[in-house]
């Protein structure tokens, strides 16, 4: 069984395809359950984004995945598959493992570095967790991948190197706007983003938000947590007339803001400048606002077409990118050593198991033959020949494990398993594996 990923980020296809292809809530639960019953993947995941939809799954066959993945994401996105595939891409195996940490670490996302990632991950990996779609090899997969990324966080300057989208935006509001600290800012959503870019206004100095959201409870619990006021979802129109910077992030499948609505703001209140901010995948804002006087509008497809990298200092940022390179070279090193030994730890105790069933056959039949033999003199017998077989097989099984860790490790253990006609998937052999691993170390 072997690791793939098939997916699509921004960095292959527009954003206006990314949105059709994004999935969330219940179309998520289905698609990833979709995935599950191919019959050809044993354990999947799908991290959906605004930056990137990916299928990570566990299979035993490569082409017939890849097919069955691409379909099922035409069928949910409702893109065909002809206009859909040249925007996918596919890693397998040692490929699949260094894409998943590089992601985790932020290097793959739209502003290099950001540790959103890594939250995003994590929700995909607890969903897959809560539908039982997740087995042992992805899992411990996508928990290391969860690792790597906090230890590019925390041992390099890859969150200095990379702002987030929020801080990306905020940069390009200011050019817009000038200092946003006395401004008014209107907060539509309140979700994990939503969260994120109130806290990043605070900490930017403004101090009048107002935060909007169709479930109001949540709206007055974000509000409260930066110091501002929650207003209700159908005084949207009303709030927008009053701000000068909206950021915009919430899960709805059609436009939130409209033209219309703020052409009407600005004949009420007068006209203005507004810097609107949309981070939503499908996009909250009409890109027709872009067409009112005095309106900006920045989305994920404008920041992805200016390559996302407002206010970043390049040598820092590059000096960054290398150290997080070099560190998820190493971790993908690491892994793929450690799960290649872990392939042939069945084979080993195989062969273990069966040279002791030989031993424990020839000694009883020993006993048979020579039923007068004394105790003590039996029992020196058995203990030579356990330590015979036990030095026999200690050098090619070390051996053996050594030579898994390289690219065509599983070769050797393919050979010993038709050496000694092993079948390493039998219960009783990896029953006794630890008794005949301790009998070794003596």
């Amino acid at each position: 069984m072997s690791a793939i990923v098939v997916g699509l980020s921004h960095r292959t296809a527009p954003v206006a395809l990314l949105e059709r292809v994004s999935v969330s809530g219940d179309a998520l639960v289905k698609l990833l359950h979709d995935v599950q019953q191919t019959g050809c993947v044993a354990e999947t995941m799908v991290v959906s984004t605004c930056n990137r939809v990916e299928v990570y799954a566990v299979v035993d066959r490569f082409h017939a995945v890849v097919n069955e993945v691409s379909a099922l994401l035409s069928v949910h996105s409702g893109v065909p598959v002809e206009q859909l595939a040249p925007h996918l891409y596919v890693h397998y195996e040692d490929r699949a493992v260094e894409h998943l940490f590089s992601v985790g670490a932020g290097l793959d996302s739209m502003v290099v570095g950001e540790g959103q990632i890594l939250g995003q991950i994590r929700q995909a990996l607890r969903l897959a967790q809560e539908q039982g779609t997740l087995g042992t090899t992805l899992n411990e997969l996508v928990q290391q991948a969860l690792r790597v990324g906090k230890r590019a966080h925390a041992e390099t300057g890859i969150d200095r190197a990379g702002a987030s989208l929020v801080g990306v935006g905020l940069a390009l509001a200011e050019r817009a706007l000038g200092p946003i600290g006395g401004r008014r800012a209107l907060v539509v959503g309140a979700g994990s983003m939503s969260a994120l870019s109130a806290a990043t206004l605070q900490r930017a100095g403004v101090t009048d938000i107002v935060v909007v959201n169709r479930t109001h409870e949540r709206a007055v619990r974000l509000a409260q947590t930066v110091g501002g006021r929650a207003a209700r979802f159908d005084d949207l129109a009303a709030e927008l007339a009053g701000a000068d910077l909206v950021i915009s992030c919430t899960g709805a499948t059609d436009v939130v803001i409209t033209a219309d609505m703020i052409a009407r703001g600005d004949a009420a209140a007068g006209p203005g400048e507004l810097f609107l901010l949309d981070l939503a995948l499908p996009r909250d804002v009409d890109p027709a606002v872009r067409r009112l006087p005095g309106v900006t509008l920045v989305d994920l497809e404008s920041m992805q077409e200016g390559g996302a990298d407002a206010g970043t200092d390049d040598g820092g940022r590059a000096e960054a990118v290398t150290a997080v390179r070099g560190l998820v070279a190493g971790e993908v090193a690491a892994y793929l050593s450690a799960e290649r030994a872990a392939r042939v730890t069945p084979t080993v105790v195989a062969l273990r198991s069966k040279a002791a069933d030989v031993v424990e056959a020839e000694l009883g039949r020993l006993v048979g033959r020579v039923p007068e033999i004394e105790g003590r003199i039996r029992d020196e017998v058995a203990q030579t020949v356990r330590r015979v077989v036990d030095k026999l097989l200690h050098e090619p099984t070390v051996r053996v494990k050594q030579l898994a860790e390289s690219p065509a490790g599983d070769h050797y253990a393919e050979a010993l398993r038709e050496l000694f006609n092993l079948n390493p998937k039998v219960p009783d052999a990896v029953r006794r594996a630890g008794t005949i691993d301790m009998e070794v170390d003596r």
